[in-house]
Protein backbone atom coordinates (compact mmCIF):
# COMPACT_ATOMS: atom_id res chain seq x y z
CA UNK A 1 0.00 0.00 0.00
CA UNK A 2 2.79 2.43 0.86
CA UNK A 3 4.35 2.17 -2.61
CA UNK A 4 0.94 2.91 -4.15
CA UNK A 5 0.70 6.27 -2.39
CA UNK A 6 4.35 7.08 -3.06
CA UNK A 7 3.76 6.33 -6.76
CA UNK A 8 0.68 8.59 -6.73
CA UNK A 9 2.59 11.47 -5.13
CA UNK A 10 5.60 11.15 -7.46
CA UNK A 11 3.29 11.29 -10.47
CA UNK A 12 1.85 14.74 -9.68
CA UNK A 13 3.66 16.52 -12.50
CA UNK A 14 2.54 20.07 -11.73
CA UNK A 15 4.24 20.07 -8.33
CA UNK A 16 8.01 20.65 -8.39
CA UNK A 17 10.44 18.07 -7.07
CA UNK A 18 11.71 20.54 -4.44
CA UNK A 19 8.22 21.07 -3.02
CA UNK A 20 7.65 17.33 -3.02
CA UNK A 21 10.83 16.83 -0.96
CA UNK A 22 9.75 19.49 1.53
CA UNK A 23 6.18 18.26 1.89
CA UNK A 24 7.15 14.65 2.30
CA UNK A 25 9.77 15.61 4.90
CA UNK A 26 7.08 17.42 6.87
CA UNK A 27 4.47 14.66 6.57
CA UNK A 28 6.64 11.54 6.80
CA UNK A 29 5.15 9.60 3.90
CA UNK A 30 2.86 9.98 0.90
CA UNK A 31 -0.11 8.25 2.54
CA UNK A 32 -0.17 11.02 5.15
CA UNK A 33 -0.07 13.60 2.33
CA UNK A 34 -2.96 11.84 0.58
CA UNK A 35 -5.07 12.03 3.76
CA UNK A 36 -4.10 15.56 4.79
CA UNK A 37 -6.85 18.06 5.56
CA UNK A 38 -7.06 21.15 3.40
CA UNK A 39 -6.67 23.52 6.35
CA UNK A 40 -3.37 21.87 7.35
CA UNK A 41 -2.13 21.85 3.79
CA UNK A 42 -2.56 25.63 3.61
CA UNK A 43 -0.28 26.09 6.63
CA UNK A 44 2.85 25.16 4.70
CA UNK A 45 4.51 28.41 3.63
CA UNK A 46 6.35 26.80 0.68
CA UNK A 47 3.03 25.83 -0.97
CA UNK A 48 1.02 28.36 -2.99
CA UNK A 49 -2.77 28.27 -3.30
CA UNK A 50 -2.24 26.80 -6.75
CA UNK A 51 -0.06 24.03 -5.27
CA UNK A 52 -2.75 23.20 -2.70
CA UNK A 53 -5.37 22.96 -5.43
CA UNK A 54 -3.12 20.69 -7.50
CA UNK A 55 -2.71 18.33 -4.53
CA UNK A 56 -6.40 18.30 -3.63
CA UNK A 57 -7.40 17.67 -7.24
CA UNK A 58 -4.93 14.77 -7.36
CA UNK A 59 -6.58 13.26 -4.25
CA UNK A 60 -10.04 13.56 -5.78
CA UNK A 61 -8.96 11.96 -9.07
CA UNK A 62 -9.77 8.29 -8.46
CA UNK A 63 -8.48 7.14 -11.85
CA UNK A 64 -4.93 6.94 -10.49
CA UNK A 65 -5.70 3.68 -8.66
CA UNK A 66 -6.45 1.90 -11.94
CA UNK A 67 -3.37 3.53 -13.48
CA UNK A 68 -1.26 2.16 -10.64
CA UNK A 69 -2.58 -1.36 -11.25
CA UNK A 70 -1.64 -1.00 -14.92
CA UNK A 71 1.81 0.18 -13.84
CA UNK A 72 2.28 -2.94 -11.70
CA UNK A 73 1.46 -5.18 -14.65
CA UNK A 74 4.32 -3.65 -16.65
CA UNK A 75 6.93 -4.87 -14.13
CA UNK A 76 8.56 -1.47 -13.88
CA UNK A 77 10.61 -0.68 -10.80
CA UNK A 78 9.66 2.54 -8.97
CA UNK A 79 12.52 4.19 -7.04
CA UNK A 80 11.66 7.41 -5.17
CA UNK A 81 14.37 9.74 -3.82
CA UNK A 82 14.32 8.38 -0.26
CA UNK A 83 14.57 4.72 -1.38
CA UNK A 84 17.86 2.97 -0.50
CA UNK A 85 18.18 1.97 -4.17
CA UNK A 86 18.18 5.57 -5.37
CA UNK A 87 21.57 6.39 -7.02
CA UNK A 88 23.95 8.26 -4.72
CA UNK A 89 25.42 10.07 -7.74
CA UNK A 90 22.06 11.72 -8.43
CA UNK A 91 21.65 12.87 -4.85
CA UNK A 92 24.72 15.06 -5.34
CA UNK A 93 23.35 17.12 -8.27
CA UNK A 94 21.50 20.40 -7.73
CA UNK A 95 18.10 19.19 -8.98
CA UNK A 96 17.77 15.42 -8.53
CA UNK A 97 14.62 13.81 -9.91
CA UNK A 98 12.06 13.04 -7.21
CA UNK A 99 11.70 9.48 -8.46
CA UNK A 100 12.97 7.13 -11.15
CA UNK A 101 11.09 4.52 -13.16
CA UNK A 102 13.31 1.63 -14.19
CA UNK A 103 13.18 -1.36 -16.53
CA UNK A 104 16.13 -3.59 -15.80
CA UNK A 105 18.68 -2.32 -13.29
CA UNK A 106 20.20 0.92 -12.07
CA UNK A 107 23.94 1.61 -12.55
CA UNK A 108 26.25 0.08 -9.95
CA UNK A 109 27.38 2.60 -7.34
CA UNK A 110 30.97 1.39 -7.06
CA UNK A 111 31.69 1.00 -10.79
CA UNK A 112 33.12 3.75 -13.01
CA UNK A 113 30.43 5.29 -15.26
CA UNK A 114 31.15 7.12 -18.51
CA UNK A 115 28.55 8.90 -20.65
CA UNK A 116 28.91 8.78 -24.44
CA UNK A 117 26.78 11.47 -26.07
CA UNK A 118 26.62 13.28 -29.38
CA UNK A 119 24.69 14.16 -32.51
CA UNK A 120 21.74 12.17 -33.76
CA UNK A 121 22.57 12.94 -37.39
CA UNK A 122 26.24 12.00 -36.99
CA UNK A 123 28.94 11.18 -39.51
CA UNK A 124 30.25 7.68 -40.11
CA UNK A 125 33.42 8.78 -38.30
CA UNK A 126 31.51 9.86 -35.19
CA UNK A 127 29.37 6.73 -35.16
CA UNK A 128 32.38 4.43 -35.52
CA UNK A 129 34.32 6.23 -32.78
CA UNK A 130 31.33 6.08 -30.42
CA UNK A 131 30.98 2.35 -31.00
CA UNK A 132 34.76 1.84 -30.65
CA UNK A 133 35.02 3.78 -27.36
CA UNK A 134 31.89 2.03 -26.05
CA UNK A 135 33.46 -1.35 -26.74
CA UNK A 136 36.91 -0.58 -25.36
CA UNK A 137 35.71 1.15 -22.20
CA UNK A 138 33.31 -1.71 -21.50
CA UNK A 139 36.17 -4.19 -21.77
CA UNK A 140 37.90 -2.19 -19.05
CA UNK A 141 34.87 -2.72 -16.77
CA UNK A 142 33.27 0.71 -17.25
CA UNK A 143 29.48 1.06 -17.45
CA UNK A 144 28.25 3.25 -20.32
CA UNK A 145 25.48 5.83 -19.81
CA UNK A 146 23.61 7.51 -22.67
CA UNK A 147 20.19 8.44 -24.01
CA UNK A 148 19.47 5.64 -26.54
CA UNK A 149 19.00 8.28 -29.25
CA UNK A 150 19.85 7.75 -32.90
CA UNK A 151 23.43 8.32 -33.96
CA UNK A 152 26.15 8.65 -31.32
CA UNK A 153 24.11 7.59 -28.25
CA UNK A 154 22.89 4.34 -29.75
CA UNK A 155 26.27 3.52 -31.30
CA UNK A 156 28.12 3.93 -27.99
CA UNK A 157 25.61 1.79 -26.13
CA UNK A 158 25.55 -0.89 -28.81
CA UNK A 159 29.35 -0.98 -28.71
CA UNK A 160 29.23 -1.56 -24.96
CA UNK A 161 26.79 -4.46 -25.33
CA UNK A 162 28.74 -5.96 -28.25
CA UNK A 163 31.79 -6.11 -25.97
CA UNK A 164 29.82 -7.97 -23.30
CA UNK A 165 29.53 -4.90 -21.08
CA UNK A 166 26.58 -3.10 -19.55
CA UNK A 167 24.89 0.16 -20.48
CA UNK A 168 22.08 2.30 -19.11
CA UNK A 169 19.74 4.53 -21.11
CA UNK A 170 18.03 7.61 -19.71
CA UNK A 171 14.87 8.37 -21.69
CA UNK A 172 12.97 11.60 -22.26
CA UNK A 173 9.67 9.71 -22.03
CA UNK A 174 8.13 6.93 -19.97
CA UNK A 175 10.26 3.78 -19.74
CA UNK A 176 7.40 1.78 -21.23
CA UNK A 177 7.85 3.67 -24.51
CA UNK A 178 10.66 2.75 -26.90
CA UNK A 179 11.94 6.02 -28.37
CA UNK A 180 13.15 6.11 -31.05
CA UNK A 181 10.99 3.23 -32.22
CA UNK A 182 13.66 1.77 -34.52
CA UNK A 183 15.89 1.15 -31.49
CA UNK A 184 13.57 -1.62 -30.30
CA UNK A 185 16.38 -4.19 -30.32
CA UNK A 186 18.70 -1.97 -28.28
CA UNK A 187 15.84 -1.08 -25.91
CA UNK A 188 15.19 -4.77 -25.28
CA UNK A 189 18.86 -5.69 -24.87
CA UNK A 190 19.51 -2.87 -22.41
CA UNK A 191 16.87 -4.23 -20.05
CA UNK A 192 18.82 -7.48 -19.64
CA UNK A 193 22.35 -6.02 -19.94
CA UNK A 194 21.94 -2.84 -17.96
CA UNK A 195 18.77 -0.80 -17.67
CA UNK A 196 16.39 1.80 -19.05
CA UNK A 197 15.30 4.61 -16.72
CA UNK A 198 13.41 7.89 -16.69
CA UNK A 199 12.01 10.47 -14.31
CA UNK A 200 8.88 10.68 -16.47
CA UNK A 201 5.86 8.58 -15.40
CA UNK A 202 4.87 5.59 -17.51
CA UNK A 203 2.88 6.40 -20.61
CA UNK A 204 4.45 9.86 -20.94
CA UNK A 205 5.31 10.57 -24.61
CA UNK A 206 8.70 12.01 -25.66
CA UNK A 207 8.11 15.76 -25.46
CA UNK A 208 10.81 18.26 -26.46
CA UNK A 209 10.96 19.93 -23.06
CA UNK A 210 11.85 16.64 -21.34
CA UNK A 211 15.20 16.17 -23.10
CA UNK A 212 17.28 19.00 -21.57
CA UNK A 213 16.15 17.78 -18.13
CA UNK A 214 16.97 14.21 -19.16
CA UNK A 215 20.54 15.31 -19.95
CA UNK A 216 21.22 16.34 -16.33
CA UNK A 217 20.47 12.75 -15.29
CA UNK A 218 22.86 11.35 -17.91
CA UNK A 219 25.68 13.57 -16.66
CA UNK A 220 24.61 13.06 -13.04
CA UNK A 221 24.92 9.28 -13.28
CA UNK A 222 28.33 9.57 -14.94
CA UNK A 223 31.81 10.18 -13.59
CA UNK A 224 33.05 11.39 -16.99
CA UNK A 225 31.24 12.66 -20.10
CA UNK A 226 32.53 12.03 -23.65
CA UNK A 227 31.15 14.21 -26.45
CA UNK A 228 31.80 12.44 -29.74
CA UNK A 229 30.21 14.89 -32.22
CA UNK A 230 28.16 18.03 -31.62
CA UNK A 231 27.02 21.11 -33.44
CA UNK A 232 27.65 24.57 -31.99
CA UNK A 233 24.22 24.56 -30.33
CA UNK A 234 23.14 21.10 -29.33
CA UNK A 235 21.82 18.95 -26.53
CA UNK A 236 25.25 17.35 -26.22
CA UNK A 237 26.77 20.70 -25.24
CA UNK A 238 23.97 21.12 -22.69
CA UNK A 239 24.98 17.76 -21.23
CA UNK A 240 28.62 18.88 -21.17
CA UNK A 241 27.70 22.14 -19.41
CA UNK A 242 25.67 20.23 -16.82
CA UNK A 243 28.56 17.83 -16.27
CA UNK A 244 30.95 20.71 -15.65
CA UNK A 245 28.48 22.28 -13.20
CA UNK A 246 28.34 18.93 -11.41
CA UNK A 247 32.15 18.82 -11.19
CA UNK A 248 32.58 16.07 -13.79
CA UNK A 249 35.38 15.78 -16.35
CA UNK A 250 34.43 16.33 -20.00
CA UNK A 251 36.31 14.98 -23.02
CA UNK A 252 35.62 15.75 -26.69
CA UNK A 253 36.52 14.00 -29.93
CA UNK A 254 38.40 16.36 -32.26
CA UNK A 255 37.23 16.62 -35.86
CA UNK A 256 37.74 18.59 -39.07
CA UNK A 257 37.35 22.34 -38.66
CA UNK A 258 35.17 22.30 -41.79
CA UNK A 259 32.66 19.83 -40.30
CA UNK A 260 29.58 21.42 -38.62
CA UNK A 261 29.31 18.28 -36.47
CA UNK A 262 32.79 18.84 -35.04
CA UNK A 263 32.38 22.53 -34.21
CA UNK A 264 30.87 21.82 -30.80
CA UNK A 265 33.63 19.34 -29.90
CA UNK A 266 36.41 21.61 -31.15
CA UNK A 267 34.91 24.47 -29.13
CA UNK A 268 34.86 22.30 -25.99
CA UNK A 269 38.53 21.44 -26.51
CA UNK A 270 39.32 25.14 -26.94
CA UNK A 271 37.57 25.78 -23.61
CA UNK A 272 39.74 23.21 -21.87
CA UNK A 273 37.95 19.86 -22.31
CA UNK A 274 40.12 16.76 -22.52
CA UNK A 275 40.99 15.53 -26.02
CA UNK A 276 39.91 12.02 -26.97
CA UNK A 277 42.91 10.49 -28.69
CA UNK A 278 42.33 6.83 -27.89
CA UNK A 279 40.58 4.62 -25.32
CA UNK A 280 44.03 3.70 -23.99
CA UNK A 281 44.96 7.31 -23.23
CA UNK A 282 41.55 8.00 -21.69
CA UNK A 283 41.88 4.97 -19.42
CA UNK A 284 45.33 6.14 -18.38
CA UNK A 285 43.77 9.48 -17.37
CA UNK A 286 41.14 7.56 -15.40
CA UNK A 287 43.90 5.45 -13.80
CA UNK A 288 42.41 2.26 -15.22
CA UNK A 289 44.11 -0.56 -17.09
CA UNK A 290 43.67 -0.92 -20.85
CA UNK A 291 42.98 -4.40 -22.18
CA UNK A 292 44.99 -4.43 -25.40
CA UNK A 293 43.66 -6.52 -28.28
CA UNK A 294 45.22 -7.89 -31.43
CA UNK A 295 42.37 -6.56 -33.53
CA UNK A 296 41.91 -2.82 -33.79
CA UNK A 297 40.66 -0.30 -36.32
CA UNK A 298 43.95 -0.15 -38.23
CA UNK A 299 44.38 -3.93 -38.20
CA UNK A 300 40.87 -4.40 -39.57
CA UNK A 301 41.60 -2.00 -42.43
CA UNK A 302 44.81 -3.85 -43.34
CA UNK A 303 43.01 -7.20 -43.15
CA UNK A 304 40.27 -5.93 -45.48
CA UNK A 305 42.86 -4.79 -48.01
CA UNK A 306 44.51 -8.24 -48.11
CA UNK A 307 41.47 -9.85 -49.74
CA UNK A 308 41.07 -7.18 -52.45
CA UNK A 309 42.27 -7.05 -56.03
CA UNK A 310 44.90 -4.41 -56.77
CA UNK A 311 42.50 -1.84 -58.28
CA UNK A 312 39.96 -2.37 -55.48
CA UNK A 313 42.76 -2.05 -52.94
CA UNK A 314 43.87 1.24 -54.50
CA UNK A 315 40.36 2.70 -54.25
CA UNK A 316 39.77 1.33 -50.76
CA UNK A 317 43.05 2.81 -49.50
CA UNK A 318 41.92 6.30 -50.53
CA UNK A 319 38.69 6.12 -48.52
CA UNK A 320 38.06 6.67 -44.83
CA UNK A 321 35.11 7.57 -42.59
CA UNK A 322 34.73 11.02 -44.16
CA UNK A 323 32.89 11.08 -47.52
CA UNK A 324 34.94 11.50 -50.68
CA UNK A 325 33.49 12.43 -54.05
CA UNK A 326 33.93 10.34 -57.18
CA UNK A 327 35.84 13.18 -58.82
CA UNK A 328 38.25 13.30 -55.86
CA UNK A 329 38.81 9.52 -56.08
CA UNK A 330 39.45 9.75 -59.82
CA UNK A 331 42.04 12.46 -59.21
CA UNK A 332 43.79 10.52 -56.41
CA UNK A 333 43.84 7.13 -58.15
CA UNK A 334 44.19 8.11 -61.83
CA UNK A 335 41.50 5.55 -62.73
CA UNK A 336 39.01 6.13 -65.52
CA UNK A 337 35.39 6.80 -64.48
CA UNK A 338 34.29 3.44 -65.93
CA UNK A 339 36.90 1.40 -64.03
CA UNK A 340 36.41 3.36 -60.80
CA UNK A 341 32.63 2.88 -60.85
CA UNK A 342 33.02 -0.83 -61.59
CA UNK A 343 35.37 -1.29 -58.64
CA UNK A 344 33.27 0.86 -56.30
CA UNK A 345 30.21 -1.28 -57.08
CA UNK A 346 32.31 -4.39 -56.30
CA UNK A 347 33.44 -2.89 -52.97
CA UNK A 348 29.86 -1.94 -52.11
CA UNK A 349 28.70 -5.49 -52.89
CA UNK A 350 31.41 -6.83 -50.54
CA UNK A 351 30.15 -4.56 -47.79
CA UNK A 352 33.41 -2.63 -47.54
CA UNK A 353 32.27 0.68 -49.04
CA UNK A 354 29.06 2.67 -48.69
CA UNK A 355 27.64 5.40 -50.91
CA UNK A 356 26.37 7.96 -48.40
CA UNK A 357 24.99 10.36 -51.03
CA UNK A 358 25.13 10.52 -54.80
CA UNK A 359 28.76 9.87 -55.87
CA UNK A 360 30.12 10.29 -52.31
CA UNK A 361 31.70 7.24 -50.64
CA UNK A 362 33.10 6.10 -47.29
CA UNK A 363 34.58 2.94 -45.84
CA UNK A 364 31.75 0.80 -44.44
CA UNK A 365 34.04 -1.50 -42.45
CA UNK A 366 37.13 -0.51 -40.51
Amino acid sequence: MKEMYEWWFAGIRSLSARKKYLLRKEMGDAEAIFNIEEIKLEQFSFLTKKDCKILLDAVRDKEWIEEYRGFQEKEICFVPYFDVRYPERLKKISSPPYALYVKGNLPEEDVMSVAIVGARQCTAYGEEMARFFGEELSRAGIQIISGMAKGIDGAGQRGALNAGGVSYAVLGCGVDICYPADHRGLYTDLQTKGGVLSEQPTGMPPLREFFPARNRIISGLSDVVLVMEARERSGSLITADMALEQGKDVYALPGPVTSPLSKGCNWLIKQGAGILISPEELLEDLKMEYESRDVNILANTVENEKVLESTEKLLYSKLDLFPKSLSCLLSETGLSPEVAMQQLVSLIMKGLVKEVSRNYYIKAKV
